[in-house]
């Protein structure tokens, strides 16, 4: 008599109808069951992470971690489904420790299962840099923001590293320490050729163990001035005076010059008006002490105040102001020296004297010339 048993013991291709029907259902089930699964199994790591990562929220953990633990229960489910099956023996493939189909099959379910894994410790970077960013934003330093990004991107970026060579390892067998060594004159070039990213590299280290500068701050290095927007693994951003963006390397940051505005703590205002010919003494005594009044009763500017006339110049007696603003922040040092010079022009207006002019060959001479320019630009 023909039993159920018999049935399921029939074989096809080398394979019961029980081996098959493990294999669909462990395939159905992995395949219904992977997002319910993720997400527990995402719930639990959000759990286990305590009570610090709850600043940034579940919902950011399952959205980083739900997509790459799907795909690890994908690989277990095929690995585990296609375990109950065997090849037919008439096929005559060679074992799996023999290049082959058998070979080749079982080595892209290691590979798989190592790029999901390291995938998953991605997000998990991720989600903790995000989790630690969060804290950081609630300080006065800007550059802790940029520390926790670089960390994040260095992090990843050895993660992957390490991935990679665990795939040639455990995926292929092969020696990976004899194949670095053994690159020889390929090595060497790309030793060299990653000489310039690795001295870009410690460049980044250097900047932020050292902080010559932070986010935020007005700086000056090679001839660029500048407010720092960012510090990355190869480059920092400048946000120039007229608004573009400035990338220099990391390298170039910690060699070069580097002036940090905003860390003065004053700044420095010196210039020189000219009045003309005709100014008595007396008025050119008065305007010199009234600038010098204006000036250093100025809640904004420190008690160095000096308001002298120094020279006999080509065209206008040159008094000379030099003084120094309290806030060194640039919008404010414009602001005050705005306001300080436009009342410097009523100070001369109200003693009855006018600044000093060219002589009139050189005010000609400067007129053609800016008419010259202003025909260049609009022609």
């Amino acid at each position: 008599m023909y039993t159920a048993n018999d049935f399921l013991q029939y074989h096809i291709l080398g394979n019961s109808i029980e081996s098959y029907l493990w294999f669909a259902g462990i395939l159905t089930g992995g395949i219904l069951l992977k997002q319910f699964i993720s997400k527990l199994i995402s719930r639990l790591l959000f759990a286990a992470l305590g009570r610090k990562t709850r600043s940034v929220g579940l919902e950011t953990f399952l959205n980083l971690l739900t997509a790459p633990i799907s795909v690890f229960i994908l690989v277990i489910t095929f690995y585990l489904a296609f375990s109950r099956l065997s090849f037919p023996e008439e096929w005559h493939l060679s074992p799996e420790n023999v290049f082959g189909v058998r070979m080749v099959i079982y080595r892209i379910f290691k590979v798989a299962i190592i790029i999901s894994v390291v995938w998953i410790v991605l997000r998990l970077v991720d989600f903790i840099a995000s989790v630690v960013l969060h804290h950081a934003l609630h300080t006065q330093s800007k550059m802790e923001s940029q520390l926790v990004l670089f960390t994040k991107e260095v992090s990843k970026v050895v993660i992957a590293a390490t991935g990679f060579f665990a795939a040639l390892a455990i995926g292929f067998n092969l020696d990976v320490v004899s194949l670095v060594t053994g690159l020889g004159i390929g090595g060497l070039a790309f030793a060299l050729a990653a000489k310039e990213t690795l001295e870009n590299l410690l460049g980044s280290f250097t900047i932020f163990l050292d902080r010559p500068f932070k986010v935020g701050d007005q700086i000056r290095v090679s001839g660029v001035e500048g407010t720092v927007e960012s510090v990355g693994i190869r480059t920092t951003r400048l946000r120039s005076m007229d608004k573009s963006l400035v990338i220099l390397p990391n390298k170039k940051m910690i060699d070069a010059e580097l002036v940090n505005e905003d860390e003065r703590a004053l700044r420095r205002v010196r210039f020189t008006i000219g009045l003309n010919y005709g100014t008595t003494a007396e008025q050119l005594q008065n305007v010199s002490n009234e600038i010098k009044m204006l000036i250093h009763n100025h809640h904004m500017v420190n008690d160095n105040v000096s308001v002298n006339f120094r020279t006999f110049g080509t065209n206008s007696l040159d008094i000379l102001i030099n003084y120094f603003i309290k806030d060194p922040a640039y919008e404010k040092f414009l602001e005050v020296n705005e306001e300080i010079n436009l009342k410097i022009i009523g100070i001369v207006e109200r003693n009855g004297c006018t600044f000093g002019l060219p002589s009139g060959s050189d005010y000609l001479a400067r007129k053609q010339t800016i008419d010259a320019n202003v025909s260049q630009v609009t022609g």
